[in-house]
């Protein structure tokens, strides 16, 4: 029995949802993570005009979370471990606004926790180049159309799976072995 906790949300845009999504599924703490957009200003926009880079929707992950297993600090670790948060608009060769590296906190105190974590990386020269991660308000969240959602895990075989989302997915597993979810075990977040 988990007890009482309330379970919280994280929005982070870092790239391609489907890597995204593909990495915070993994994590202990995790209970949901849903592809989707947010940050512009086309209602209910479609994955097709999303891609078009007008719309100023990011493509993101909307993460829940249990803050008594996971905290938001541990969940931007991973966020910032896992993309280039110095490049704009860009990430690997997805490149547009809608790739952009982006936090979307829904509290003060994780815009604080954001805001702190960013100054500190940029100040101990963790990255090559200054964090370029923007800080944007929580607009309405759109899910992505249902085939997005468990892509890589619906998809693994696929050219894009099999050569970006994998070796991230690998990287990612040996960095973070500690915080992983049991082996098989989806309901364990």
């Amino acid at each position: 029995m988990s007890g009482t906790n309330e379970l919280a949300q994280a929005t982070l845009g870092a790239g391609c949802f489907w890597c995204v999504e593909a990495v915070f599924q993994e994590l202990a703490g995790v209970k949901e993570v849903v592809p989707g957009y947010t940050g512009g200003h086309v209602p209910s926009p479609t994955y097709e005009q999303v891609c078009s880079g007008t719309t100023g929707h990011a493509e993101v992950a909307r993460i829940t979370y249990d803050p008594a297993r996971i905290s938001f600090a541990d969940l931007l670790e991973v966020f910032w471990r896992t993309h280039d948060p110095t490049t704009l608009n860009r990430q690997g060769a997805d490149v547009g606004t809608q790739y952009r590296s982006v936090i979307f906190p829904h509290t003060g105190e994780q815009r604080r926790v954001a805001e702190e974590m960013k100054a500190a990386l940029d100040a101990s020269g963790a990255f090559p180049a200054p964090i370029v991660t923007s800080l944007e308000p929580l607009g309405a969240f759109h899910p992505a159309e249902s085939y997005h959602h468990d892509y890589y895990a619906r998809n693994g075989s696929q050219g894009y799976c099999a050569y970006v989302i994998a070796p991230k997915l690998e990287k990612f597993r040996k960095a973070f072995a500690d915080r992983l979810k049991p082996s098989g075990d989806e309901a364990a977040g």
